[in-house]
């Protein structure tokens, strides 16, 4: 993806002030790796003109630290400890947590059995290209619902490069589980959100419409049935011509104190 690779938004006022508040953890600071990459890429754009090193560099050494900071982006998050039972499946009106996270702020995971059994993903505050998607991976569109809430919870990411996050969004079928998981410690809330595929589209840039609180219906307000989760990416891969869009309802959630849900340690077939 490039860096209009996302779908365009407005930003409202909250997102302008996003960045003077205060961060919750994980912050992500720039490692000692990260200083590295960024010197090889120096070096290997003066190198590789005309070699085709930096390309190389971009689409495999990026993936292979991309992967590894996104790792630790996850296994940082202070999550309660989850029992190992399938706990209760609630359909109610789902916890929602209350602030929205500050820009580039880590406040949950996504997990996606198509994409295989450790596939576990961090997902960022926002759609920022060097802030979000090219470090922490997954980004929530700002202007979208948070998870559980009626409306969109809509989120980007790669499909080559950096971590390619949703490398195989394209093999998501209907059905399929996307397991979104919110943590905020010092407030106590840690909820599964088990959302269920119900179709994809290939659109141009311009089809914000795809991101709207009730998918393709602009202008139209969400009822409390309408719970989506809608994941964008660049399509076809290596160009930003058109977005790979697919649409997710929310089947049901789960406090992560209560258990594990059973999608997590199905098979996909």
């Amino acid at each position: 993806m490039t860096a209009n690779d996302t779908l365009p938004t407005r930003r409202s006022a909250r997102d302008d002030a996003a960045g003077s508040r205060s961060r919750r953890s994980p912050r992500r600071r720039q490692t000692v790796g990260g200083a590295i990459v960024s010197l090889i890429a120096e070096l290997l754009i003066i190198a590789g003109a005309g070699t085709g090193l930096y390309v190389v560099w971009t689409a495999w050494w990026t993936d292979v630290v991309a992967v590894n900071e996104q790792t630790k982006l996850v296994q940082g998050l202070d999550q309660v400890k989850t029992p190992k039972v399938e706990g209760t499946e609630h359909r109610g009106t789902a916890p929602v947590l209350a602030e929205p996270p500050a820009l580039s702020d880590v406040f949950g995971t996504m997990q996606i059995p198509r994409f295989g059994k450790d596939y576990n993903r961090p997902i960022g505050e926002g759609t920022d290209r060097e802030k979000v998607l090219n470090t922490i991976g997954l980004g929530h569109y700002q202007d979208t619902a948070m998870p559980g809430a009626p409306g969109n919870f809509a989120v980007a990411g790669h499909r080559v490069t950096y971590g390619k996050p949703l490398n195989q969004i394209a093999e998501l079928k209907k059905g399929d589980s996307v397991v979104v998981r919110v943590t905020d410690a010092k407030k106590k809330f840690d909820v599964w959100y088990v959302y269920k595929v119900t179709d994809s589209q290939i659109v141009t840039p311009d089809k914000i419409e795809t991101i709207a609180p009730v998918p393709n219906k602009p202008g139209v307000e969400p009822t409390a049935q309408d719970r989506w989760l809608t994941l964008t990416a660049c399509h076809p891969m290596w160009s930003a011509a058109e977005r790979f869009v697919t649409h997710a309802k929310l089947d049901y959630w789960m406090p992560a104190s209560e258990g594990t849900p059973k999608e997590l340690s199905e098979t996909v077939k």
